[in-house]
Order: C-alpha cells, then structure tokens, then sequence
C-alpha cells in the first residue's frame, strides 16, 4: 500500500476556517512584541523547609498552551471546575535563540532574550487527584488564562537577574517571598536541561518556578506581585463561573 506523501502547508494557506491571531507579549518600554511559541513550567525550584535537602536531579516540568499566556493585569478570571484556585509567583525566562543540547556556560550571553514576573496559577484539587491516581497535570495546570505574565525585559536593559525579591501578597497580606539567589537550579542549567529533551525555539518562555507559600484565592482577593528589577502586577479575581447543569 502506497502512502501518499504529506505536502507542505503553503505560506498563504487557504484554511477552512480563519487562523488564530498569535500570542504575544508586551515589551517594556516599546511598541515592539514578542511573538510566545510554547510555555515550559519548571516543578520544585525553591526549598520549601529549611532542612530540605539539596535535590540529586533536576525539576520536572510540564507546559501550558501559549495562549494561557495573558497580560498580568485586570480581572484574574476564576477557572471552572476547581475550588482551590492557587497563585504560585515565578520568574519567566523568554527564549530568543533557540537550539538542542545548549551548554549551559552560553545560554545567558546568546539564548536569553529576557524576563519578566508570570503567576502559575493551578486548579490545586484537580493536581492533588492527578498525582493520587498518577495522571496528567494538564487539567490542573493548562487552562484558560492560567499563565498571567508581565511586559517582558530585554536581557539588555536588565541584564541577568542573580538576586531579586520574588514576592507576592494577597488582600495586602504576604503569602510568598524569596530570592532569585535562592533558586536550586539557576536559569542557565534549566534552560540546558530542557533543550536535551526538546529543540528550544525562539519565543519559548520558561517559568522557572515558586517559592513556599502557595495559596488559595477567592473571588474578589487583590493579587499583587513581581519580581525585583523586572516587573509587578495587580489584578483582582473574578466570581466564579456559573455551575453548568448535566442534561437530564
């Protein structure tokens, strides 16, 4: 049996139905934006006790679509089908030359773009059923909105973050702070890490991970956020969507 062979999509493709606009981000300071491709989430990448040892290997990770990726400001939509929503404050890393099997000792002077601060936020119940029965993450961690993300800052103008408050307060309240110093693995070695699994792109973002003090939010809670040097937000969650109702 003969497969006929696959043809190449041409540049101006007549699809059936209209393309989606891509995903971009804000650029600080410029009109210019910076076109997402995918988004990589870094697991445990902060010591959550003080007497957690030094890990062996490095973090999982998992992804989250590009267009999860939205401006960090506003109303924070509460997600369906969980009743614990959770806030957990990273730094993100935006990818501008990609590659496979990079040397980590390269990756701040040619693979680096820039940074921003990004909320990766989690349907918690959802992640704590999956872990018990040993399946995805994706209903907990991939849906709509759940990657809010600061204008982004060339590598340029801020250089490369070694130490900077990541912190985050609700209603006023503290809930995380740490250190961009205090990070188990740096930028550099995870961005290396994942280019041995994947062929990096440019327009890859990297949400390197959270401090302790992952918590609950509530409908109508001040959200405030960043990261020392490279940005801040302030958004305000949203109700609850309406439960939908099973057909008789």
């Amino acid at each position: 049996m003969c497969e006929r062979p696959a043809e190449a999509i041409p540049a101006r493709a007549n699809f059936i139905f209209p393309a989606l606009e891509p995903t971009a981000l804000a650029i600080a300071g410029a009109t210019a934006s910076f076109p997402v491709g995918r988004v990589y989430c870094i697991g445990r990448n902060y010591r959550w006790s003080p007497d957690e040892p030094a890990p062996a290997e490095m973090p999982a990770w998992f992804m989250k679509p590009a267009n999860a990726v939205v401006p960090a400001h506003g109303v924070l939509p509460y997600p369906p089908g969980t009743g614990e929503f959770c806030h957990e404050i990273e730094l993100v890393v935006a990818v501008g030359l990609g590659g496979r099997d990079i040397d980590p000792a390269q990756v701040e002077a040619h693979h680096i773009w820039g940074y921003a601060a990004g909320l990766d936020l989690t349907r918690r119940d959802l992640q704590q059923r999956a872990k018990r029965a040993g399946g995805p993450w994706e209903p907990a961690k991939a849906f709509d909105h759940s990657a809010p993300c600061t204008p982004l800052v060339p590598a340029t103008a801020c250089g490369h973050p070694r130490r900077g408050a990541v912190w985050l307060s609700v209603n006023g309240i503290a809930r995380q702070r740490a250190d961009v110093a205090e990070l188990l693995w740096p930028v550099p070695a995870l961005v290396a890490m994942l280019s041995r699994s994947v062929t990096l792109m440019p327009g890859d973002l990297v949400y390197t991970g959270t401090p302790v003090g992952v918590g609950v939010l509530h409908p109508g809670d001040s959200v405030e956020g960043g990261v020392a040097g490279i940005g801040q937000f302030s958004m305000t969650v949203g109700g609850r969507p309406a439960a939908v109702s099973s057909p008789p």
